[in-house]
């Protein structure tokens, strides 16, 4: 719920769209877009590296979705600030963390 103040009326987070691909040159490797087949927000050194891109998914994420391996308020919060969020398999370093450029 979203409430600006305690006197506010309170409302449901919007509810945000996500695109899902699957790299298919790097295992368990999937890329977030905020639209469809939209991939020119996403850096050259972020998409170069993935290869050919599959969709596999359209995902309503709202504050109650659960994601099997990442945070969906963080993916969320890449998706309106870069477009694209970068989901990486367990124990690989998250390149998100890095300045793209990609400020809007």
């Amino acid at each position: 719920m979203l409430c600006a103040t305690p006197f506010a009326v309170c409302r449901p987070a919007p509810r945000m769209h996500a695109y899902v691909y699957k790299s298919l040159r790097k295992a368990d490797t999937y890329l977030y877009l905020a639209a469809r087949d939209d991939f020119a927000r996403v850096p050259p050194p972020v998409l170069e590296p993935l290869g050919r891109l599959e969709f596999v998914l359209d995902v309503a994420l709202t504050p109650e979705r659960k994601l099997a391996r990442v945070d969906p308020a963080v993916v969320r919060e890449n998706l309106a600030l870069r477009g694209f969020h970068l989901q990486l398999p367990p124990g690989q370093l998250d390149p998100m963390t890095e300045d793209w450029g990609t400020d809007a």
